[in-house]
């Protein structure tokens, strides 16, 4: 959806690309699994700095030389640097426009659209991630996932037109609270649901691969979403709308080039092999995690 939020100059290179983009918006979460120093890229758990207190939001140094002068580089790395990492990869997708490197303009824009998606979850900003501080495990799929599974058909997703980002680290960091905000609402309603719902009545079973799943009920997830007052299909249209904004500043930043006079207008073979080979490592991985697992 974010393409659609592009102007004239931009709209028909992603709109031919849209396929790739879709498909590759997933590796990151791939890579978690097979690339050392992934996972930290895809949250920031802000509340590990509020000691005595303290406003997270205002102890913490924007800029990545200051944080790490203040905490470690360890110390970011091990609860979460997201909005940072957003930061470096619009500077590369910058730098792939300035070079009209089409392979790395469609990785790093599926690769961004990832990480300025997962800036926008509320439990991608807390170490309560999936709830297991407070007795509600799973609740990190529930709210990202099976909700927007069951009611995505419903969702309008018509945002505004991008809109160029003068800084584009603060509007990460914006992204960021404006989901911690929202984090007391996220656990705070699906814990009084909870005493409200049975047990038999939060679940159900579903076929899902191999075997049944317990899941969601249709009926507890749409009192949540309803409780929640749209805040998922809000939030995702904040991620659609940024994400179109940062691929805009990007260009914008490169000089605008003709994406129409690009040579190469396709993704490479060379590219094709390497996302193969991505793609083996992580089910590779994967079998062996389930392997471990059993």
């Amino acid at each position: 959806m974010a393409c659609f939020t592009l102007p004239p100059e931009m709209f028909p290179f992603f709109k031919r690309h849209i396929d790739f983009i879709s498909d590759h918006a997933v590796d990151p979460d791939r890579r978690r699994y097979a690339v050392t120093g992934e996972a930290e890229r895809h949250y920031i758990d802000i509340d590990h700095y509020a000691r005595g207190g303290q406003d997270p939001f205002a102890v913490m140094p924007r800029k990545w030389n200051d944080a790490v002068a203040k905490y470690s580089e360890d110390t970011l790395k091990a609860y979460g640097i997201v909005p940072w990492h957003i930061e470096v990869m619009h500077g590369r997708l910058v730098r792939a426009f300035m070079r009209g490197d089409v392979d790395r303009i469609l990785r790093y824009a599926a690769d961004i659209g990832h990480y300025i998606g997962d800036a926008h979850v509320p439990l991608h900003t807390t170490e309560n991630y999936n709830g297991q501080l407070t007795n509600q495990h799973g609740i990190h799929a529930f709210w990202e996932s099976r909700i927007p599974e069951l009611s995505a058909e419903n969702y309008d997703h018509l945002v505004g037109r991008a809109e160029y980002l003068k800084d584009p680290l603060s509007t990460a960091w914006q992204a960021v609270f404006e989901s911690h905000q929202l984090l007391d609402s996220v656990l705070g309603i699906e814990q009084r649901l909870s005493r409200e719902f049975p047990e038999d009545r939060r679940y159900t079973f579903e076929d899902r691969g191999r075997g049944g799943m317990r899941l969601y009920s249709r009926e507890y997830a749409e009192a949540y979403e309803d409780a929640m007052q749209g805040m998922v299909e809000r939030r995702m249209n904040a991620s659609i709308t940024a994400v179109g904004s940062f691929w805009y500043s990007a260009w914008i930043d490169a000089g605008q080039p003709d994406l129409d006079r690009f040579e190469q207008k396709d993704v490479s073979d060379s590219l094709k092999a390497v996302l193969r080979a991505e793609e083996e490592l992580w089910k590779e991985r994967m079998q062996g995690y389930g392997r471990d697992h059993e």
